[in-house]
C-alpha cells in the first residue's frame, strides 16, 4: 500500500506546475467554451507547450461531436495526455471547484444582494471580451487548419451554418461531423503510421449506464413513494441526466434546467401530484444564470447554484449537499465519456477514411468559431454612432483583447482584470 501511494504522489509532485497553470486558468477563464479554448492556446501550448495546436483542435473537435461539457472535456484531455487517469480526474477536479464554489456561495448570498445591477454592471465588458477571446482563437488555429481550398471552403460554410443554427443542440456536432466527411472524397492522404491501436477499456461507459440505471431507478421510487429526503435522489437523476444528453454546452443545459426547476413545477398537474417536487424561483435562477456567464471556469457549474437553490427551503446542510450533487452529477458524465470515447477515437484514427476527416473537422471548427463570433456580436451594442460611452467601450474591448492576444506577451490572465476595472470605473461614474 505505501509503496502505491508513493508512486502516486511521485506522479502529482511531478505535474504540480501543470496543475498550477490549471488552478490559474480556473480562475482567469471567462467566456464560456468558446473563450476558454483561446485561453487553452496561450497557457497550454503557447507558454507551456503541454500540446501542439493540432492536438488542441483535436481535442475539441472530439468533445464538440459528445454530450457534455466540452471545454471542461478538453482541459481534461490535456490531463490525460500528461499523466493519465489520475491526473485527468485532479485536472478536472481543479478546474470545476473554484466556479462551483463561487456558484454555489451566491446560491446563499443571492437573498442579501438588493443591487443586482450595479453587481452586474461589474460584469459589463466580460462579454466582449470573450468575442475578442474567440476572435483571436479563429485567427490563430486557421494558420493550421485552413491549408487548402477545400478547408476554406469547409470553414466558410461551417461559419455561415454555425451563426443561423447555433442555438440548435445537434447543429455543431452536425457541422463537424459533415466537415469530416467532406474531406474523404479525396483519397491521396495515407492513414498515420506507427501509432498501435490501445486497448480499448470498457469500465467507464459501464459505469456511465450503471450510475444512469441506479439513479433514475431510485429518483422515480423515492417520488413514488415520497421518501422523506427524496429532494437529493432527484436532485442527482436530473443533474446526470442532463450531464449525459446537452449538447451545446451551456447555452442548452440553462433553458432545459429552466423548464425542469421553474416552469414544471408550477404546471397544475404537478402542483396536484407532486407538491415535494424540486423547484427554483424565476428571478433567482434568471440571476444565477447571468452570473454564472459573469465568472471565471466552466458554465456547468451553475448547477452548483441551482443544486443549492432548489435545497435552500430544507435548511443549511441540505442546501450545501445539493450544491455539492449538483456539480458533481453534472460533471460526472463528462468524465466517463471522454475517458472512454477517446481511447476508441485514437484506435479509429489508424483508418485512412478517419484520419482524412481530420483535415475537414478541424477546418469546420475554425468555421464554427468564427459564426460563434458573428453570432455572440449581436447580444453586444457596438453602435458608436448613437454617442453612448457602452457601446464605444465594447468596440474598444472586443479590439482591444484581440490585439493584446495575438500581438503582445501580455498574459491572458490579465485582460479580464482590465475589463473588470473598466466595468468598475462606468458603473461607479454611470457612464
Amino acid at each position: 500500500m505505501q509503496s502505491i501511494t508513493k508512486k502516486y504522489w511521485l506522479i502529482l509532485h511531478r505535474h504540480i506546475p501543470f496543475l498550477k497553470a490549471v488552478l490559474m486558468h480556473s480562475l482567469t477563464a471567462f467566456g464560456g467554451p468558446q473563450g476558454h479554448f483561446g485561453m487553452m492556446i496561450k497557457n497550454f501550448v503557447q507558454k507551456r507547450h503541454d500540446v501542439t495546436e493540432n492536438e488542441l483542435l483535436e481535442y475539441n473537435a472530439f468533445c464538440q461531436m459528445l454530450p457534455g461539457a466540452s471545454s471542461t472535456q478538453t482541459l481534461t484531455l490535456i490531463g490525460y495526455k500528461r499523466g493519465g487517469i489520475l491526473l485527468a480526474i485532479i485536472t478536472l477536479l481543479i478546474w470545476i471547484t473554484p466556479a462551483s464554489i463561487l456558484m454555489g456561495s451566491f446560491s446563499f448570498l443571492l437573498h442579501y444582494v438588493n443591487d443586482r445591477k450595479t453587481v452586474a454592471g461589474i460584469f459589463n465588458f466580460i462579454q466582449p471580451m470573450s468575442v475578442g477571446f474567440i476572435a483571436f482563437t479563429a485567427y490563430k488555429m486557421s494558420k493550421a487548419a485552413i491549408t487548402n481550398t477545400i478547408t476554406k471552403v469547409i470553414m466558410v460554410l461551417g461559419a455561415i451554418l454555425a451563426y443561423f443554427l447555433f442555438k440548435t443542440p445537434w447543429s455543431l456536432p452536425a457541422i463537424i461531423i459533415a466537415g469530416g466527411i467532406a474531406t474523404n472524397f479525396s483519397n491521396k492522404r495515407i492513414p498515420q503510421k506507427g501509432d498501435p491501436p490501445k486497448k480499448i477499456k470498457w469500465a467507464n461507459i459501464l459505469i456511465f449506464f450503471a450510475v444512469f440505471g441506479i439513479a433514475a431507478s431510485l429518483s422515480e421510487t423515492a417520488r413514488k413513494d415520497n421518501w422523506k429526503d427524496r429532494g437529493p435522489y432527484n436532485l442527482f437523476e436530473n443533474s446526470y441526466r442532463f450531464g449525459s444528453l446537452v449538447f451545446g454546452g451551456g447555452d442548452v443545459l440553462i433553458p432545459m434546467m429552466y423548464q425542469q426547476y421553474v416552469v414544471r413545477p408550477v404546471t397544475e398537474k404537478i402542483e396536484q401530484q407532486n407538491p415535494n417536487v424540486l423547484r427554483v424561483d424565476k428571478e433567482d435562477f434568471l440571476t444565477g444564470s447571468g452570473l454564472v456567464r459573469a465568472i471565471p471556469g466552466p458554465v456547468f457549474s451553475v448547477g452548483a447554484f441551482v443544486g443549492g437553490a432548489a435545497m435552500s427551503s430544507q435548511g443549511t446542510i441540505m442546501q450545501i449537499i445539493g450544491c455539492l450533487i449538483g456539480s458533481f452529477a453534472l460533471f460526472l458524465p463528462s468524465l466517463l465519456l471522454v475517458l472512454f470515447f477517446f481511447p476508441v477515437w485514437h484506435n479509429l484514427k489508424r483508418y485512412a477514411a478517419i484520419y482524412r476527416s481530420l483535415e475537414g473537422i478541424n477546418a469546420a471548427v475554425v468555421g464554427i468559431m468564427i459564426g460563434s463570433t458573428i453570432f455572440l456580436m449581436k447580444d453586444i451594442s457596438v453602435d458608436i454612432t448613437t454617442g453612448l460611452v457602452t457601446p464605444l467601450v465594447n468596440l474598444l474591448v472586443i479590439i482591444g483583447t484581440f490585439i493584446l492576444l495575438t500581438f503582445t506577451k501580455v498574459r491572458a490572465q490579465f485582460v479580464p482584470l482590465f475589463c473588470f476595472i473598466i466595468g468598475v470605473i462606468v458603473s461607479y461614474f454611470h457612464l
